[in-house]
């Protein structure tokens, strides 16, 4: 009976693999300027196109501005660069401006500087997605929106290790760019209660708010006065010449900060939207 059950385990496992889907293919890392991370399925997904604002739109937001270009810019020439921690206020502008630096480049190097955004969720997971961007001729931004880490939440000590202390480092292809609304990505009660119950305080903290001194950029972003939002809105009122007035414009444009109950570039766009469908203007 045993070669015979041999010969029904080796007709089981074929039928089975022809019934298991084949493995992925890798991603063409060429096909496309953006890509997201799916770490179940280890592939990344092109994107056909990135949703963005044009960088002379952000307004507000003017040194920052520079500072990220110019990062980015030496880095996407092969020359070193630093990576980038974006902190602060709200809808500020942080993850438009990664996006928007991007194209930038992208329009006068094309061809040589990828996106790929990873979620913070998955963060966990950036070791296997450099392995598959070390070494590649092209260059890669890998950017995380509104990273942040809770209590009990370990994922921190592992971005710590892959942006400066591990054995093989960052690859020399890849810069990480990420936006939080925290200064040290961590809650200030979870950094003041480490050091409360820590035998050595300060050593404690230091093990906490290390991960942000990974970043050799630190941009903050703050909440922005009135002119800085009138500039926001007459800005995005020009780019897509809606029928109005400058002070008709205000007034309106104050009347919707009012009702929100806050100023930011996410406010201004929120309300250049709801004005042109006023209007009968498409955006786009």
């Amino acid at each position: 009976m045993e070669p015979r059950l041999l010969e029904l385990a080796a007709r089981i496992a074929e039928a089975l693999e022809r019934l298991a889907p084949p493995p992925p293919a890798p991603a063409d890392l060429a096909a496309a300027d953006g890509f997201v991370w799916h770490p179940a399925r280890a592939t990344l997904a092109p994107v056909a196109a990135i949703a963005r604002v044009p960088l002379g739109l952000l307004q507000g937001i003017g040194r920052a501005k520079e500072i990220l270009l110019e990062n980015t810019r030496r880095f996407a020439a092969g020359l070193p660069a630093n990576n980038a921690m974006l902190w602060g206020a709200r809808g500020m502008g942080k993850s438009s401006l990664i996006k928007a630096v991007h194209a930038e480049i992208s329009a006068t190097r094309p061809g040589t500087l990828g996106l790929v955004e990873i979620h913070r969720e998955d963060i966990a997971t950036l070791p296997d997605l450099l392995a598959r961007l070390r070494g590649h001729s092209r260059r890669f931004l890998v950017f995380c929106d509104d990273l942040s880490f809770e209590h009990e939440d370990a994922d921190y000590k592992a971005l710590k290790s892959v942006l400066e202390g591990g054995i093989e480092g960052r690859p020399a292809n890849v810069l990480f760019y990420a936006t939080s609304n925290r200064r040290h990505l961590m809650p200030r009660d979870m950094i003041e209660n480490e050091r409360a119950t820590a035998i050595n305080p300060s050593e404690a903290t230091e093990e906490k708010v290390s991960l942000s001194d990974r970043f050799g950029l630190w941009l903050g972003f703050h909440n922005c006065d009135q002119e800085t939002f009138f500039a926001m809105v007459e800005a995005y009122a020009e780019a897509f010449a809606l029928p109005i007035g400058r002070e008709a414009l205000r007034a309106a444009a104050v009347e919707w900060s009012v009702t929100r109950g806050a100023r930011s570039g996410r406010v201004a766009w929120q309300f250049l939207q709801d004005l042109a469908g006023r209007l009968g203007v498409a955006l786009g």
